[in-house]
């Protein structure tokens, strides 16, 4: 696609000068001097809630500060993917070319919207479009507009896998100033050179990318603990010495006495959240029989065919990725894996055992009139004390809680959604897009609770970060073919790159199925499904690091203990009790990544 002549690099683009922002029940963030060059790529992280979009949307001027000032650059064009800006009515290609100069630009936007997968709605009504569709739309008339300043608030929803890989290459060669808010890890550490933290209120700018900002928040929550710890260990010191040395008690060393006692009391700013994300609720056991698909088939309303004698069963350890480009079904399937449609062709069977939870692609089936704690509550009784403790352990403070859905930020309500259908104590999820509109900090947590949850997960998105760590086998739908292959995404996408590209079938006999591209040969079979042995094998890898790491300790500590015999010899006993425990865990796990791939 064309670039629009940038400014040269080092030209500013924008001056923000202690802006502010609140929302009606609360403060959103207070004094924010900002100020953005021309080579400046810059991503906005924080958690839910802290005004990302609020700031996105008064650094492209489309919204007046309560307080402070923004000062933009002489003759700056900006281009905004605003999450909420409707759409013109029309058709849809009318709509796009209308962001750019001119017909003569018509191309661009056919090139644009073909990239995002909608190649076949250029005559399509605007009126008529799905909120994914929309955003896609928007995105593309963001990209196209002339700009010399690029703010994109969460581009990747709704892209499939090739559409987030274009965009990406695309920001990368994007020639002007690019603010970005996502949750795509991938997208932010290859693209940005700046981050900009949101955090209580205040922001935080780290030089680098994505993994050069986690380093940067690590080395400042320790250098935050050393100081507490410092300031603690003096005001210590101040007071016993106060005590020893004050021989009457005036009014000065009293004063100094009660200083010292409330600079010990004095509580450092912890953490924004106050614990982990309380993901542990309890999980009924889950039978053999999980959900079972006989012959199952889904057209599109125009007689288009997405699928076709689809069969499959799911392990009791599921952990399956839905993948395939936008329009291929994979929602679909999910709805009908989860009763919510009634199947024209096949059968969809649970077992007995099955508490299903479904997680969908929006909060939009949330009454933006209820508030928060009645939602928790639901329709049959009175929020109380229970109710605010489990918000509270999942992140909504006390303002928060009685705050209508309505004005809860797009991630605050995709969190409320998530304790909603996790609070249903399921035994097997199904998420649809889970990562949409949620924070790095949530992800991390979900995944975490994931990899470890006894049910069965299978999972829709479009999050490479996510499906590495949480997927063990992917289901592709693509071109009316369904198949099965083992590893994930990743390992697909490999074998992809590579021009290996499997035909698979679109009938799967078990969950086990392999596609006919898989050259090893097999051993006998010892019955476990590849959902459990890839979670047998991250299991292995887990103890495998605790040893490492404890065989780390045990080392340094011999190099320490110098020639104190005793100490020497407990801990080479212990230290070769952990070397044989390496050992065998290495051992397993040769075994479980054999049998995976036999």
């Amino acid at each position: 696609m064309r670039r629009y002549r940038p400014y040269p690099l080092g030209v500013i683009l924008f001056d923000a000068i202690s802006i502010s922002m609140s929302r009606p029940d609360r403060p959103l963030f207070s004094d924010i001097s900002l100020t953005m060059s021309t080579g400046d790529r810059m991503g906005l992280v924080g958690i839910n809630g802290t005004g990302k979009s609020t700031l996105l949307r008064v650094l492209a001027g489309r919204q007046d500060p309560e307080g402070g000032e923004l000062r933009p650059g002489r003759d700056v064009r900006v281009s905004m993917l605003d999450q909420d800006a409707p759409l013109p009515s029309g058709k849809v290609l009318d709509a796009v070319v209308a962001s750019a100069t001119g017909r003569a630009e018509t191309w661009e936007a056919e090139a644009a919207l073909t990239r995002l997968g909608l190649g076949d709605f250029f005559d399509r009504d605007t009126a008529e479009l799905s909120g994914g569709e929309a955003k896609r739309v928007g995105l593309a008339r963001a990209l196209v507009a002339p700009s010399d300043l690029l703010i994109l608030d969460e581009p990747t929803n709704h892209l499939d896998l090739d559409g987030i890989l274009w965009l990406e290459q695309h920001l990368a060669d994007y020639r002007g100033g690019l603010l970005l808010v996502t949750h795509d890890r991938h997208v932010l550490d290859r693209v940005v050179n700046r981050m900009l933290e949101l955090d209580r209120g205040s922001a935080h700018i780290h030089d680098g990318n994505y993994d050069s900002y986690l380093l940067a928040v690590s080395e400042r929550a320790e250098a935050a603990a050393s100081a507490d710890a410092i300031r603690r260990n003096l005001a210590k010191s101040e007071l016993a010495w106060l005590r020893r040395g004050a021989k009457a008690r005036s009014s000065k060393p009293k004063y100094r006495v009660e200083a010292a006692k409330a600079l010990i009391a004095e509580k450092s700013e912890g953490p924004a959240r106050p614990a982990e994300l309380h993901l542990e609720f309890p999980t009924p056991r889950l039978g053999d029989v999980v959900i079972e698909l006989d012959g199952l088939g889904a057209t599109t309303p125009d007689g288009r065919q997405l699928f076709a004698e689809v069969e499959l069963k799911l392990d009791p350890r599921e952990r399956l990725g839905i993948v395939g480009p936008n329009g291929a079904g994979k929602s679909t399937l999910l709805n009908l894996m989860a009763r919510r449609v009634e199947p024209k062709v096949g059968d969809v069977n649970w077992g007995t055992t099955v508490s299903l939870g479904y997680f969908s692609q929006t909060g939009e089936e949330l009454d933006p009139q209820l508030r928060a704690r009645q939602v928790v509550a639901g329709p049959n009784r009175e929020p109380d004390w229970t109710d605010a403790r489990l918000l509270e352990s999942f992140w909504f403070d006390k303002d928060s809680q009685w705050a209508e859905v309505g004005t809860l930020s797009g991630g605050e309500r995709r969190r409320l959604q998530l304790l909603q259908v996790l609070a249903s104590k399921p035994n097997v999820l199904l998420l649809d897009e889970p990562t949409n509109d949620l924070d790095l900090e949530t992800l991390r947590s979900l995944e975490d609770f994931l990899e470890d949850w006894p049910g069965a997960v299978v999972v829709v998105s479009h999050d490479r970060a996510f499906l590495e760590r949480v997927v063990a086998d992917a289901l592709i739908i693509d071109a009316g073919r369904a198949f099965r292959y083992p590893g994930g995404y990743n390992a697909w996408d490999e074998a992809r790159k590579a021009g290996d590209k499997p035909a698979g079938s679109v009938k799967q006999t078990s969950a086990t199925t392999k596609p006919k591209s898989a050259k090893k040969p097999s051993k006998q079979s010892s019955g476990r499904s590849s959902s459990t042995l890839g979670h047998l094998i991250r299991a292995a890898e887990k103890k495998i690091a605790k040893l490492e790491k404890k065989k780390t300790e045990l080392t340094d500590g011999m190099a320490a203990a110098g020639s104190d015999h005793e100490t020497l010899s407990a801990l080479g006993a212990e230290l070769a009790e952990v070397e044989v425990g390496l050992a065998a865990l290495e051992e397993e796990w040769l075994e479980l990544s054999e049998e995976r791939e036999g």
